[in-house]
């Protein structure tokens, strides 16, 4: 798909901004798990946060294969900045493709400049990806409703001015997802975040548990206005973020093939460089035709998105594709980079400790083969 000048001069920004300011100086923060709260101020400024936003509230408005672009380049700089606009971009494109005309004006243009972020709250304990065995419900109250149960995993829950949140309204619905709803919350009474759950990796972002203890709400939260469309809402939203889950991977994959590539030219064994040495040579090969395959997938389900079609087979083949890609990306950089490659002095560790996220966020890879291989017999019934 091709990029309107204004979008390639959008992520040649992002690329930039990762080289010079990112890169340098990302284990001041990863190390030790430090929120990187100058990062974020200077990506509000650029514009990041309103990437999907519409131009009319103050977003920037690029097609969801730009999306892409810039959240590879932020991953490649470091995978926890791409996480910091990732569920903060599909509440946005929720609120644009199914909020009210209240629902816009109210939160677009302060997302889309980043004073207010979002997140989006679907998994809970002990749930994981059956969001069918969903327990946190909204009930009816007076004028609004009352919201208990709770979420985890949430990421960038403590800095969070808005909260999409997928619940039950109707127990009673048959089937069970017809009785869901998206509510945006705010911050209040009756909610409390935890602390930061610890990662193996994408660290400095924070992921929290969250729990709503009677946190009330009016019937205006409910996004769109009429409950009970909360799972066909957060199906199509989630065909956002498996992409952008995509990208994330993508960025996490080319950076690894990139310090694996400069690696392979200045180690010499044997009197000549280690690319040389067909083993070597094969694995560059291979991890190098394997991201280019991801990001096509990457591209083509971005594209769909943007035509209006459904692409939950085409997003699942894309995150699935290219997050195990990724994964062996970062083990063979290891590999090329031999015994340096499991020190903490270079950053082919780091990309393999944030690239399983990957696989088992926004829907396990499991979980995207059954995806897959339902909407392949759904496209193909004989």
């Amino acid at each position: 798909m091709t990029l309107t000048d204004h979008e390639r001069q959008m992520v040649a920004l992002v690329a930039e901004f990762v080289d010079e300011r990112v890169r340098p100086r990302v284990r001041e923060f990863e190390a030790d798990d430090v929120y990187p709260a100058e990062f974020i101020e200077e990506m509000k400024k650029l514009g990041f946060f309103g990437l999907l936003a519409p131009a009319e509230y103050g977003g920037v408005d690029v097609s969801t294969a730009c999306f892409a672009r810039v959240t590879e380049e932020l991953a490649r700089g470091w995978m926890s900045l791409a996480g910091a606009i990732g569920g903060h971009s599909v509440i946005t494109y929720l609120i644009k493709t199914f909020g009210t005309a209240e629902q816009r004006e109210k939160y677009l243009p302060r997302m889309a400049e980043g004073a207010i972020r979002a997140t989006m709250a679907l998994t809970e304990p002990g749930g994981g990806s059956d969001l069918q065995a969903m327990r946190t419900q909204a009930v009816p109250d007076g004028d609004g409703y009352s919201v208990t149960g709770s979420k985890t995993w949430i990421s960038n829950a403590a800095h969070s001015g808005l909260i999409g949140l997928l619940c039950i309204t109707d127990r009673d619905a048959s089937p069970r997802h017809r009785g869901m709803s998206m509510l945006l919350v705010e911050p209040g009474d009756g909610l409390t975040i935890s602390k930061k759950l610890p990662k193996l990796g994408y660290r400095g972002v924070e992921a929290c548990e969250i729990v709503f203890d009677d946190r009330r709400v009016g019937v205006d939260a409910v996004l769109g206005g009429t409950p009970g469309q909360g799972w066909a809402q957060m199906m199509r939203g989630l065909e956002v973020g498996r992409v952008q889950v995509a990208a994330r991977a993508l960025g996490v994959g080319q950076a690894a093939l990139n310090d694996a590539v400069r690696y392979a030219q200045e180690r010499e064994t044997f009197g000549k460089p280690i690319w040389r040495h067909q083993s070597v040579g094969n694995l560059l090969a291979d991890m190098a035709t394997k991201m280019s395959a991801a990001r096509l997938l990457t591209l083509d389900a971005a594209e769909r998105l943007d035509s209006g079609e459904r692409a939950d087979m085409e997003a699942g083949m894309a995150k699935l594709f290219a997050s195990e890609t990724a994964m062996q990306v970062a083990l063979d950089a290891i590999r090329i980079h031999g015994g340096y490659g499991y020190s903490k002095e270079y950053d082919v560790e780091r990309y393999f400790r944030d690239a399983p996220l990957m696989i088992v966020g926004e829907g396990t890879n499991e979980i995207q083969r059954n995806v897959i291989a339902s909407q392949l017999i759904a496209r193909n019934r004989i």
